[in-house]
């Protein structure tokens, strides 16, 4: 059945501060069953239905189409709230508002009145484009091909995130000609098989299972060339990057708070401490103030990143889009780090009771962990190293 003819309207959203207030509700709702989801791998259908009813996976839609188009910043914020709450919750929009970029960059103009159209109605997008057993993750077997006035797919993809949420399928295929294509497909055509076999130990109700395409049909209005996003500067990848920094950033502060929380009410102080609280020893006291410095750190440079991005959509020239996708860069290294850092740091601090598996507090460290891994920390440093020491620009890709 689809989807789209059943769901009621969604909200149109007005301003930046509608969109951040429409988060902020339904973090709340989202938070109250996260545990108990996680623990029992409960994907959250229903969760997801709220969020496309809310208006919220619109605010990057362009004003000439209707949407509010919001910054970059707002963008990275709402994901950090929603990631709070749920960081699987949070995580499945990225690619959506990643095909919603690529689809502003590259689309035609018949493509982006449709498609800007169904997120405005509140349909989701995702992401057909991980394969295993290529030689990199940036390489791919799965071959779109012209049949009669259209094209064809078959294939196979992994870490398939949002697609089994999703009312849109994009299919991430290479031409006869080795050019990436992105391919809009919808849920239900014949020769698609969404399979639920994610097993991560972390981020464990994303739905990122596989993908199975067989001779899947493929209207021919429906192929955008993705690869001429990345044959001229662009911010696909700085817009895919920042909100996976706002994800990371979401899981931090959930960690931080639970941490608080607990070592407040449940934990002791240490004997030789000399003080009836834990939450008055002042060790306690100060590794709390480091991670609160380093998130409020974080949170700044992912603001300050998200400006960047703003001056280089409007003015696509290279060192604007340079100095974005740099500044994203480091945005992500530092919320990756405190990710880590702030969902260990919440068992040093609450101590052994808050190990017990009924509390769900792992769940944090296990979906920093498990997110951060996506696009690895190293190399976004040796990018920035790269630039600044020998004046290589970055390479244009989605995971800059």
């Amino acid at each position: 059945m689809d989807v789209a003819r059943i769901r009621p309207a969604a909200a149109r959203l007005s301003s930046e501060e509608d969109a951040i207030a429409a988060a902020r509700e339904l973090a709340k709702e989202f938070a109250a069953g996260a545990a108990e989801r996680d623990a029992n791998r409960q994907l959250p259908y229903r969760e997801l239905e709220t969020l496309s009813r809310s208006g919220l996976l619109a605010i990057t839609v362009p004003a000439e189409y209707g949407g509010i188009d919001v910054s970059n910043a707002v963008l990275a914020e709402v994901t950090a709230i929603l990631s709070e709450a749920d960081g699987s919750i949070g995580q499945i929009p990225q690619n959506h508002f990643y095909i919603l970029e690529a689809l502003r960059t590259d689309g035609s103009e018949e493509q982006k009145r449709f498609f800007f159209g169904r997120a405005l109605a509140g349909d989701r997008f995702g992401n057909a484009l991980s394969e295993r057993g290529t030689k990199t993750v940036g390489h791919y077997n799965t071959r779109v091909l012209r049949d009669g006035l259209g094209y064809r797919i078959s294939g196979r993809k992994y870490y398939s995130t949002g697609v089994i949420f999703a009312d849109w399928i994009t299919i991430f295929a290479l031409d006869h000609e080795d050019k990436l294509t992105m391919s809009f497909v919808p849920r239900g055509t014949q020769g698609i098989e969404i399979v639920d076999d994610w097993d991560g130990f972390g981020q464990r109700t994303t739905g990122s299972g596989t993908t199975v395409l067989d001779n899947v049909y493929v209207a021919a209005d429906a192929v955008v060339f993705h690869h001429k996003g990345f044959e001229r500067p662009t911010t696909i990848g700085a817009v895919g990057q920042i909100i996976h920094a706002g994800v990371d950033l979401g899981i931090a502060r959930a960690a931080f708070a639970e941490m608080l929380d607990f070592v407040r009410t449940k934990s002791r102080p240490w004997m030789d401490s000399g003080v009836e609280r834990a939450s008055d020893d002042p060790l306690t006291i100060a590794r709390a103030g480091e991670i609160a410095i380093r998130l409020e750190a974080a949170t700044a440079l992912l603001g300050h990143a998200g400006r960047k991005v703003d001056i280089a959509q409007m003015a696509p020239t290279e060192e604007a889009i340079v100095a974005a996708t740099l500044s994203v860069a480091a945005a992500k290294v530092l919320t990756t780090e405190i990710a880590l850092e702030a969902s260990s740091v919440l068992f040093e601090l609450a101590g052994t009771s808050s190990t017990r598996a009924g509390l769900g507090l792992d769940r944090h460290w296990r979906n920093a962990r498990t997110h951060t891994l996506h696009d690895p920390v190293r190399w976004k440093h040796h990018v920035v190293g790269n630039y600044h020491l020998n004046g290589v620009t970055p390479p244009k890709n989605g995971a800059l």
